[in-house]
């Protein structure tokens, strides 16, 4: 079936876009569960199953609706990532980047714009956000070579993007502040090679490879500047920066859910561990540690909710476009990764040696988190611009 056939076919208006996506992930959810084992061993997500989430909205959840797509509010896309990464961390991974590339390549020319989505909203789009390749200046447009890690979802991608740096007569080209100008290229899936890499500890099913251009001549056509001025309309496409933090924080919280949600099911299986003298149900210690990670969650998922629409309000009111917002939601992102892997960590830990079996989903959540917490987004540095914003503002309050 070719592209355009398939995504013509997933395009009718929905009556309800968010709610009918939440129905379609939970006629979905049995499947992806008993899915896990052979979602790990492929290294990617099945393509049926890929074609199961593009037809309930996946990739177009966040594209507008002037090209078919749902544009939904950024909160209620967030419940979606989040409700698929309770089920499975690779799956709300994919979830994630299909958010999020489609915000990426909104910063697009709108010819580009065009052809990205020439065959209709459903168009699967990945990349990697690592400046792994040099974009040389030609007569025709540019020269584009490199390798690029982390391109999550690649094995299914319609197309795929990389950041460059811009280069002159072999020399970086000096862009904003001084810092080497870095360009986006984007282009079809066919035109880049995949580097089979992804071999890891956790989120195994993401496919997230490298991907490799080797001396390709690209038209100016096929570029564009993340940091231009919105080019779509609509309050989702108004500042990327400040929201990518906020998706990060919805997968984590999923899934901390569902580690929570994995302990609660094997403790009211009725087990009692070893040298134990009650099930695990009915010991104090274990119902004090229950209790202590249900406060965790509960708190991480407040926190996330209210950052979250913090942020909207701001998409909406159009000020969204403020520095001081990428450090908030750097803030959410680092606490929120920290909470997430404490909790994954204290549900394995309380399952005993049940959770280390392959079979375990809660050894398997366990490994999804910590994998996820390397991201970028989570990273505790961050706190460090944390701490000097907390100073401006009080300094200027003082003031």
């Amino acid at each position: 079936m070719q592209l355009h056939e398939k995504n013509k076919s997933h395009s009718a208006p929905l009556r309800d876009p968010h709610q009918d996506m939440l129905v379609g992930i939970r006629e979905l959810a049995p499947e992806i569960k008993a899915r896990a084992a052979e979602i790990e061993a492929a290294r990617r997500i099945p393509p049926d199953l890929v074609e199961r989430l593009r037809s309930i909205g996946l990739f177009r959840m966040f594209v507008p609706h002037s090209h078919g797509g749902l544009e939904l509010e950024f909160p209620a896309g967030l419940e979606v990532i989040k409700t698929l990464a309770r089920l499975d961390g690779s799956i709300g991974w994919i979830a994630a980047v299909a958010g999020v590339s489609s915000l990426f390549v909104a910063a697009s020319p709108p010819e580009l714009y065009k052809r990205v989505y020439q065959d209709g909203p459903d168009t699967a789009i990945c990349g990697s956000s690592q400046p792994g390749g040099t974009a040389e200046r030609v007569a025709d447009g540019y020269r584009v070579k490199g390798r690029w890690p982390f391109a999550s979802g690649c094995m299914h991608a319609d197309w795929i993007g990389g950041i460059c740096f811009v280069t002159e007569n072999g020399k970086p080209v000096p862009g904003p502040q001084g810092k080497p100008l870095l360009r986006a290229v984007m282009l079809p899936a066919r035109d880049w090679e995949i580097e089979d890499t992804w071999h890891v500890a956790g989120l195994e099913g993401t496919g997230s490879h490298h991907v490799t251009l080797r001396e390709t001549l690209v038209p100016e056509a096929n570029f564009f500047d993340l940091d231009a001025a919105p080019r779509q309309s609509g309050p989702l496409y108004r500042a990327l920066r400040q929201l990518l933090p906020l998706v990060h924080g919805a997968f984590v919280v999923g899934m901390a859910e569902s580690t929570v949600d994995e302990l609660l099911a094997l403790a009211n299986t009725g087990r009692q561990q070893l040298y134990a003298a009650v099930p695990m149900r009915e010991s104090e210690i274990f119902q004090y540690e229950l209790g202590r990670i249900s406060a965790e969650l509960g708190a991480a998922q407040a926190f996330h909710e209210v950052q979250a629409a913090s942020h909207w309000r701001h998409a909406l009111a159009g000020t969204l476009n403020d520095e001081d917002l990428v450090v908030e939601g750097a803030r959410s992102a680092s606490w929120l990764a920290t909470t997430c892997v404490g909790i994954a960590d204290a549900c394995f830990s309380l399952a005993g040696s049940s959770a280390v079996y392959d079979s375990s989903p809660l050894q398997r959540r366990l490994r999804d988190l910590h994998v996820a917490a390397q991201h970028a987004h989570a990273q505790q540095r961050q706190y460090v611009d944390v701490g000097k914003l907390a100073l401006r503002r009080s300094t200027e309050l003082a003031g």
